[in-house]
């Protein structure tokens, strides 16, 4: 297929753009509709509409579709990368294949003769072709036939060791050729391709279950037998230096992957349940890029609010919500809008989640009675303009930031706590008087993460439970009759979930002179919300309500986060 030709044949491109496309296809490795695409030359819809009318074969947009594992085994992995084909439905003897270049009539008679099927093809995107073959044929498929493989090894041992009499033997979890390293591997590395930040191996009485956390929520993956849950999970421990033939206490490590020139930081749990050792290993990439507050999800107003607390010389500077919500990452994206060579900024973390340049990160180890306490104080004598403690755990860690705070130091810090305003209790509970609260923080954001609907599937929700909206806001169960609400159909790009990725919903409270006077007279939590209301504080309900007037998420999302 001539694609240059057929693009410029239909007015798509002139001769101009065609010689720019073909430059920027060649020097980044794609295809010359890809270039075209992302340059913006052309749409995506115009390209193929154009190269459909002139060659005759329809175009197909595959992540609408989800190929059945029935109809993924009548093409081989080989083929389907060989020939960048996918097969997206069999009906009666005759089988669809999106292609690349569906004009390849040699690639159409391999796979006629291989699925024993007749082939109809239809043309797809390169990029959609890529991601469909990595999502049908890549590690989790990999993942499927090793297990298949293994299940077919362990069952030709186990008879030859009846017929001969011998005992069980036991597999080889030290050698790179072993299967079960390779599946350990592989599953790792599926788990980053999918974006997960955490993998559960989780023992049941009869199965060994495999889940992905994926955007905060878990989702199960293909799992090998029980008979391999000893040699997996002895494997995890060989690379995170824990003991093996420990079980029946729980134990902690640490252990690195390398998946596709990432480096990969994974911190390693190990608890004994009544049905065999639970492992959880929590991926950190160590080089991801760090996000900016407006990429956060941020209203402007917000945002603006934030950002002049965290440009104040000093006082103390509170995330509140609980793990997992993303108080981290937004601390990352504050420290990064003030960090400068003027500045002498340190932190002390557990574990250090980003690495940045020109701040000073120090990570907590309790083994070398490095605490946040411990390593607070020290801090504390290092000139510093900005510290960052991880979490605030403690009444002395709490006494120690809080000094800081009142001495000149701009500090940050998260605590888990439900609300903005749970902070102010929180701190109290922790023995810090409330005259010293009142004087030293300037702020406290909550912060929730919630699920984006996907943009691939995104559509229109006809039959929305309004109901819903009344646990919200008042405000927003009356305008349940003017909002346009919006879910995700569901594709393979977003694992049929209808979500891809995540987006903040925020509470900001600033503590102003009146709140500092409530504070001090010990303040009731309803008191103080009553007055943050009253100057401004949006709560985390309405911020996702907003969110879902602008159709980034959904109704049922919000009321599961907040």
């Amino acid at each position: 297929m001539n694609t240059a030709k057929i693009l410029t044949d239909s007015g798509i491109v002139n001769s101009q753009q065609k010689l720019q496309a073909e430059a920027y296809a060649k020097k980044n490795n794609v295809s010359l509709t890809d270039a075209v695409i992302q340059l913006n030359i052309a749409s995506k819809k115009n390209v193929f509409n154009a190269l459909a009318q002139s060659t005759g074969i329809p175009f197909v947009d595959i992540a609408s579709y989800a190929a059945s594992p029935a109809c993924l085994k009548l093409i081989s992995q080989e083929s389907a990368y060989k020939y960048r084909a996918v097969p997206l439905f069999d009906i009666e003897g005759t089988l669809t294949v999106a292609m690349e270049d569906p004009t390849n009539l040699t690639a159409i008679d391999k796979l006629r003769h291989e699925s024993k099927r007749d082939v109809e093809v239809c043309l797809a995107a390169a990029e959609d072709i890529t991601e469909a073959l990595a999502n049908y044929y890549g590690a989790s498929g990999t993942i499927s036939k090793l297990i298949a493989s293994l299940d077919a090894e362990d069952q030709s041992r186990v008879t030859q060791n009846r017929l001969a009499g011998a005992e069980e033997s036991v597999i080889d979890i030290t050698s790179s050729d072993q299967p079960i390293v390779k599946l350990v591997n592989l599953i790792v590395e599926q788990a980053v391709n999918d974006g997960a930040s955490d993998i559960h191996i989780e023992p049941d009485e009869r199965e060994l279950r495999i889940r992905y956390r994926i955007d905060g929520v878990l989702h199960e993956v293909p799992s090998p037998s029980k008979s391999y849950e000893s040699s997996i999970i002895s494997r995890i421990k060989v690379q995170a230096n824990l003991n093996i033939a420990e079980t029946r206490v729980a134990q902690d490590g640490r252990m690195k992957a390398n998946v596709k020139g990432k480096s990969i930081d994974i911190r390693v749990s190990v608890i004994p349940t009544i049905h065999g050792e639970n492992v959880v290993l929590r991926l950190l990439d160590t080089n991801k890029t760090l996000l900016d507050l407006k990429q956060l999800g941020f209203s402007d107003n917000t945002r603006k609010r934030f950002e002049e607390l965290v440009r104040r010389p000093y006082g103390m500077l509170l995330e509140a919500g609980p793990t997992g919500s993303g108080k981290t990452t937004t601390l990352y994206a504050a420290l990064s809008t003030i960090n400068s060579v003027e500045r002498n900024i340190v932190t002390i973390e557990d574990p250090v989640e980003y690495k940045l340049s020109l701040i000073r990160q120090i990570q907590v180890n309790p083994k070398a009675n490095l605490t946040f306490a411990n390593g607070l104080r020290s801090i504390v004598r290092q000139d510093p303009d900005v510290i960052m403690v991880g979490e605030i755990r403690d009444a002395e860690t709490a006494s120690i930031a809080i000094q800081a705070a009142s001495t000149g130091h701009l500090v940050f810090s998260t605590l888990h706590t439900n609300n903005a305003v749970g902070a102010v209790s929180r701190l109290v509970e922790m023995q810090v008087e409330p005259f010293l609260i009142a004087s030293s923080l300037i702020g406290v954001l909550a912060q929730r993460l919630v699920r984006r609907i996907c943009d691939n599937c995104k559509e229109m929700d006809t039959s929305p439970d309004t109901s819903l909206l009344e646990s919200l806001s008042p405000d927003a169960g009356k305008s349940k009759t003017s909002v346009k609400f919006y879910k995700g159909r569901g594709c393979p790009r977003c694992r049929k979930t209808g979500y891809k990725g995540r987006v903040g919903i925020f509470e900001l409270l600033r503590v102003s002179e009146k709140l500092q006077a409530l504070i001090v007279e010990k303040a009731s939590t309803s008191a103080l919300v009553k007055a943050a209301r009253e100057e401004g504080m949006e709560t985390l309900a309405e911020d996702g309500f907003r969110k879902i007037k602008e159709g980034v998420t959904t109704l049922d999302e919000v009321v599961r986060a907040v």
